[in-house]
Formats: structure tokens, C-alpha cells, sequence
């Protein structure tokens, strides 16, 4: 049962002048009291055989380890600096998964992690992107340590079961606190499904031989030696899962060739993704950059946080958390607070104030600015922000490993082991290895057979105006209002179904004037006439149930879709652009199962097989 997360309760003992802290819930200290870093080496490291291991990956090879309690982030660490010292310069990748279920307050993490100063150029790039206590997967990347974290907060007993085995667990690190403290971690349900994420070659290891532990691994056929411990520890453990087909032989992994066709934010968004691992890009679009629904002046990255118990596999809620940190990296960026107003005065929003972390929601009382009249049931999302997508189209097409080409794509023939990519005169424009369609609408002309996608127009409007409203804060109010720059103001947005056309029209400039009159009628009225203001008008593609359509669809092995991002696709295209990588290249999934499965294309199609009607002779 999820439910919000708590941290942990510590106290802190001092030893030899490094303070070790101990956990409250458990009764147990987080690292040995002899040495925890050697200790984390001797055991999790040596046990793994990892030095060997990681120095001999080939090119574009993914290594994962798992780990059952995170804790302090030592032993992630401790793996990161050995990472650094052996990997090969080859564009291997490691990647870790952990799971906690107390995570340390970011002020409890900054002090534990004093302890080891070798450690700090690790550990203050975890702590930079060190994630909100919020349920759920949340991914760290580090593109130029070629090395990534998926910290899953949860009890183990409701994360292990939803994670998607994308990729196998190839080594594991069994710590958290001694089975006599935290039984719960240890129990026969957990062990199995930290199995079933493995697979022949998975090795194993842990400071406890405990009867609980050796029983649950042996039950699978997991072989188990018991090795010397630390310092005055006896034993520890040490297993691997047997290979018994010696002539088993894996495909060398290469250097990927990427086709993308369409080049708004989820394009651009899963080219960057390809491209940081090392895969060479290609994007296709017959109408330019950002030239569809990704392309008006600014994206506002204002999510509709769900109930905390649903967060973990809350499509929106989700992707904001890695948006944020993804977004970040690029000049495009700026941080933001949002004022979402609550119109229907039914004190949902406040509610979630008590579910989440502080940080994250406030109640919008006193707020500096008078501009737009606060209300008493609306709150302040105090993390989001805003992206300029031109600069950031301009940022990630300046990747060396992406290109984009200007050309109409009319067809994909798929062959044995590539895809060959036809412009409308049939010219072979390339093969590729796989390519993945973001043309939103446009996406089922190059599909046999291809969900419905509802068109939406929307229309944006900006104008100069004296009018000035806070830099860093955006109010949300059915439509949106913030500063475009330091002289414009920019409101959003219309919302017509079923309507294609991009004409800017005064009527809908109307409209986004009506929405800001309704909630604040003062600021309204200063706005120059609308015969001044400009505007963008472009078409958003939705499916039925509002989730994009990512994933393959049936009878293709080699073509992907990512489409369907409605009005939230610069929140969506970050966190989808790693799904779909990560079944591309079958590499660890950063959400959960369930989520994983509702994204699926054939989702839809099932309900479109459905509807057809049943002749007969």
C-alpha cells in the first residue's frame, strides 16, 4: 500500500571523529562503525567481483546493479568511484537501481555523507539531483560519468513486484539493516522477486548469512559460499546464479543508427536521450523545427499533482519530477513557482498540501505580489518551471551525435535487421536500426493500422504591456498567465476539439482574455487592445484516455510510436523519452509496470479491434 513517504528518524553517535547515524526505526547504524566505505568494498564490491567485471565491458555495453536499501547512498557511491577508476572508454553504461523505504532527509544526507571526503565529488553531484520524498521511481542521470540511478522509494514489499525487468539485475548488493532489525526486507516474497529480475550470470551479495537469506536464494538454485567478513565479521555472503549453457552466446552490442520522424519536443526530447548514450540521431520533419504544437513561445511546466497513494504511478506527477531535473541542464530553463487557482472552491488542491513534502505545496495567503489577487483556496506549486522551446531546439540539435534533415517521410519498409526511410519522390533517405514516428497526428499515416488521435487547436496570445507580473511566477487558472520576457506578458491557451485550423483569430485571443478576467478582472483591464497582441494557434494530437501512445505497435519489431502528448507534452517527452529508450535498447524502466503496460499502443488498438463489425458468408 503506498502512502506518503517518511524519512528517517536518526540519531547520531560519534567515533573517531566521524559521526554515524542511526536509524530510529530500525536500531541499527547505517555503516560500520570499523570503516564503512572498506566495508561496503570488501563486501559488496569484492563480493560482486566488480572491478574485473566493469573494466571488461565492450562497446555500448549496460551494466545494472541492484540494491535492496539505499540508505546513506555509500554503497552507490562507493560504486560510482570505482566506475570512474576501471570503466573502459567505450561508451559502456552502469546504472544502479535501489530501494528505500526511509530515505534521509537531504540535510540528514548532506551530514552522514561528511564522513567520506574521497567521496565528495560523488556525492555532490547525488545530492544536486537527490529527489523529493515522493513514492515511486524517480531516475538521476549522470550523462558525463556514463552512469544513472533509479531510486525507487517505497516499502520493498510494493516496489520489487512493479518493477518491469527491462533489463537483468546483473549484480546485487542485499544490504539494508540486519534481518533481526527489518525482517520485513528480508522476507521470502521480497527475495523472489529480486530473482525474477535476475538471470543466469547474476551474482549476489551481502554482509548477512542469515538462514532467512541463504534459504530464499537457494530455493531459485542459486549456488552460496560464504566467504571471510569484515574486520571481525566471520563470514558474509557470496552467490551467483549459475549459467548451465555454457554455448549460450550474446549478440555484440554496437553503436545504434536512430531515425526520428518529427521533430517537436517528444522528437527533439528522445533524440537528446539516443544521443547522450552514444547512438547517432537522425531527425526527419518535413515542416522544420518545433514547427507543429511544441513551438509556441514558452512551455509551462505546471502538473495536476495526483492524490500522494497514486503519485508513484501518476503518469503527470511522474514525469514533472524528472522534467525538472532534466530540464535543467539546458539554458532554456528557468525556475518557477505556479499560483494554481482552485475554481471550483472544492479544497482538493489544499489537500494535497499534507500529502506532499513541504517543498512542494504552499498555501497562497500573504502572496508579494497584488498584480493577481490570491484566493483563499488556492495553492503555490513551488516546483516548476518554464522552457523556451527555440533555444531549446537549438541546445539539443547542437549535440554532435544528432542531425536533422528537412524532408517529408512517406514510408518505412521494415527488413530483416533495419528500416529504410522513403521521402515522397521514394527515395531511400537512409536505413536505420530502429526509428521511432513523433508526428503527432501525423504519425498514422505511416502505420497500417493506428489509433484515433483527437485533433486540438489552441491558441496563445502575447503582448506589450506595462503590466509586470513576478519573473519566477506563473498563475494557473483553467488558462495560464506569466511574463514572456521583460516587456511581454503571455496568456494560454483556447482549447477546440476537433478543429484543424491555425489561423490566429481575434475571437480566441478573446477567450484567453476572458479566462485572466475571470479570476483577475483589475489585471485584465490594463492590457492594451487585442487588435495589438500576437499569437500562435497550432494543433495538439490526444488520445482517448489522455496517456500517449509509446511503444511498439503490433506487426512491427522495429518501429516505435511516441505521440498522443495533448497539451502536456514538454512535461511527458523527458520521462517517455527514457521509457521508450529503455525498451529500445532494453535497458532498466524508470516506471512501473503498471504505468509501463497503460502506455502501450496496443492499449487502443485492442478497443479499435473491438469496434469492428463481424461479417459472415
Amino acid at each position: 500500500m503506498f502512502s506518503r513517504i517518511e524519512t528517517a528518524e536518526l540519531d547520531w553517535q560519534c567515533i573517531d571523529g566521524i559521526e554515524v547515524p542511526i536509524s530510529k526505526q530500525f536500531g541499527d547504524v547505517y555503516f560500520s562503525k570499523d570503516n564503512g566505505l572498506l566495508e561496503t568494498r570488501h563486501v559488496f564490491l569484492n563480493g560482486n567481483d566488480l572491478a574485473e567485471r566493469l573494466s571488461a565491458l565492450q562497446p555500448f555495453e549496460y551494466f545494472c546493479v541492484g540494491e535492496t536499501g539505499f540508505g546513506t547512498g555509500l554503497n552507490i557511491l562507493a560504486l560510482w568511484q570505482l566506475w570512474q577508476q576501471v570503466r573502459p572508454d567505450n561508451h559502456s553504461h552502469l546504472h544502479a537501481i535501489s530501494v528505500e523505504k526511509y530515505p534521509l532527509s537531504q540535510a540528514d544526507l548532506i551530514r552522514a555523507l561528511q564522513a567520506w571526503p574521497e567521496l565528495s565529488e560523488f556525492s555532490t553531484q547525488l545530492i544536486e539531483q537527490y529527489p523529493l520524498a515522493i513514492p515511486g521511481c524517480h531516475r538521476l542521470n549522470f550523462a558525463k560519468q556514463r552512469f544513472s540511478i533509479d531510486l525507487w522509494l517505497g516499502d520493498a514489499s510494493d516496489i520489487f513486484p512493479i518493477i518491469p525487468k527491462t533489463h537483468t539485475v546483473n549484480a546485487w548488493f542485499l544490504d539494508g539493516f540486519a534481518p533481526s532489525c527489518n525482517p520485513e526486507l528480508w522476507q521470502q516474497q521480497v527475495l523472489d522477486h529480486i530473482v525474477r529480475l535476475s538471470d543466469a550470470g547474476t551474482t549476489f551479495a551481502s554482509f548477512s548469512v542469515a538462514g532467512v537469506l541463504k534459504r530464499g536464494l537457494s530455493a531459485h538454485g542459486i549456488q552460496i559460499s560464504r566467504p571471510r567478513g569484515f574486520k571481525h565479521k566471520r563470514e558474509m555472503l557470496k552467490a551467483i546464479w549459475p549459467n548451465h549453457d555454457s554455448t549460450a552466446q550474446t549478440s555484440p552490442i554496437q553503436q545504434q543508427k536512430i531515425a526520428i520522424i518529427g521533430a517537436g519536443i517528444a522528437g527533439l526530447t528522445t533524440a537528446w536521450a539516443f544521443a547522450e548514450r552514444g547512438h547517432i540521431v537522425t531527425l526527419f520533419d518535413a515542416n522544420g523545427v518545433i514547427s507543429g504544437g511544441s513551438g509556441n513561445p514558452l512551455a509551462l511546466l505546471n502538473p495536476k499533482l495526483s492524490p500522494i497513494q497514486q503519485s508513484h504511478e501518476h503518469l503527470m506527477t511522474s514525469c514533472w519530477q524528472y522534467a525538472m531535473r532534466h530540464y535543467a541542464q539546458f539554458k532554456a530553463f528557468r525556475a518557477l513557482t505556479v499560483e494554481q487557482f482552485d475554481l471550483k472552491q472544492s479544497g482538493e488542491l489544499q489537500q494535497l498540501i499534507d500529502q506532499y513534502p513541504r517543498e512542494v505545496l504552499s498555501a497562497a495567503i500573504n502572496a508579494e505580489d497584488t498584480t493577481i489577487a490570491s484566493q483563499p483556496m488556492n495553492v503555490v506549486l513551488n516546483i516548476a518551471g518554464a522552457v523556451t522551446p527555440k533555444i531549446l531546439s537549438e541546445e539539443i540539435l547542437a549535440h554532435p551525435n544528432i542531425q536533422f534533415i528537412q524532408a517529408k517521410i512517406s514510408q518505412l519498409a521494415e527488413q530483416e535487421q533495419q528500416v529504410a526511410i522513403y521521402a515522397e519522390d521514394s527515395k531511400c533517405l537512409m536505413h536505420a536500426d530502429h526509428v521511432v514516428v513523433c508526428a503527432a497526428k501525423d504519425s498514422a499515416a505511416l502505420f497500417q493500422n493506428y489509433p484515433p488521435l483527437k485533433p486540438i487547436r489552441g491558441q496563445v496570445s502575447w503582448m506589450t504591456t506595462s503590466t509586470k507580473l513576478p519573473t519566477h511566477r506563473a498563475y494557473s487558472y483553467g488558462g495560464y498567465c506569466t511574463q514572456l520576457d521583460v516587456s511581454q506578458l503571455i496568456l494560454g491557451a483556447s482549447f477546440h476539439p476537433n478543429r484543424e485550423d491555425t489561423a490566429v483569430t481575434e475571437d480566441d485571443h478573446q477567450h484567453n482574455l476572458d479566462l485572466l478576467r475571470a479570476i483577475a478582472p483589475e489585471c485584465a483591464a490594463t492590457l492594451p487592445e487585442i487588435r495589438t497582441w500576437q499569437g500562435r494557434a497550432s494543433i495538439r494530437a490526444q488520445t482517448a484516455d489522455y496517456l500517449p501512445l509509446l511503444g511498439q505497435l503490433e506487426s512491427h519489431s522495429r518501429i516505435y510510436s511516441f505521440a498522443g502528448l495533448g497539451s502536456k507534452g514538454y512535461l511527458f517527452a523527458p520521462l517517455c523519452g527514457e521509457v521508450l529508450v529503455a525498451q529500445i535498447l532494453q535497458q532498466a524502466c524508470p516506471i512501473p509496470l503498471s504505468l509501463y503496460e497503460k502506455l502501450q499502443p496496443q492499449r487502443l488498438m485492442k478497443k479499435i479491434k473491438a469496434k469492428k463489425p463481424y461479417f459472415s458468408k
